[in-house]
């Protein structure tokens, strides 16, 4: 498992398009990266990509009608890249298919992510990053994924291992 001491520099050219392809046990997803709204986190997650950091990550947190949560190297929900950073303003709303970073508090950002399920009413407090333009179906298909209670009391175990393949990332 990859760490690293500091969040990456900034590489991406905050004038080009980025394009996630998420490729998962489940089927492929592809998201618009949203560099205008979040250049740090966009960074950090087409770096993160590129480093093939996110190749065999389960998705750890799963809830039916809100939403899929992975990103832990670790597949337990503490882990993370060894950093954090800022968290950026959020201007969207929380709809079906929005990328939006999971952390432990303000400014906690790390690689764990999740993935709308469907449209809901959070507080902004989570940097949203990006948008499901493809894949819809596969969405569902890891939303619908049998869970059982984590040591917390939450139903959102997966009791199927589902897991990222690889993120690919296209620069236009």
């Amino acid at each position: 498992m990859k760490q690293y001491s500091a969040p990456p520099d900034i590489k991406i050219d905050t004038k080009k398009q980025y394009v996630a392809t998420i490729s998962t046990s489940k089927g492929d997803l592809k998201a618009e990266l949203f560099v205008k709204d979040a250049p740090t986190t966009v960074n950090n997650f087409v770096f993160l990509a590129r480093e093939g950091f996110y190749t065999d990550v389960k998705f750890h947190r799963i809830i039916a009608g809100f939403m899929v949560q992975t990103g832990d190297p670790t597949g337990t929900g503490a882990g993370g890249p060894g950093y954090r950073f800022k968290d950026e303003p959020v201007t969207r709303k929380y709809v079906r298919g929005t990328l939006a970073m999971a952390n432990a508090g303000p400014n906690t950002n790390g690689s764990q992510f999740f993935i709308m399920h469907a449209d809901y009413p959070l507080q902004p407090n989570y940097t949203i990053f990006g948008q499901v333009t493809s894949g819809l179906d596969v969405l569902d298909a890891l939303a619908t994924v049998p869970v059982t209670t984590s040591r917390t009391g939450e139903k959102s175990v997966p009791t199927e291992d589902v897991r990222i393949k690889s993120v690919t990332i296209e620069e236009k």
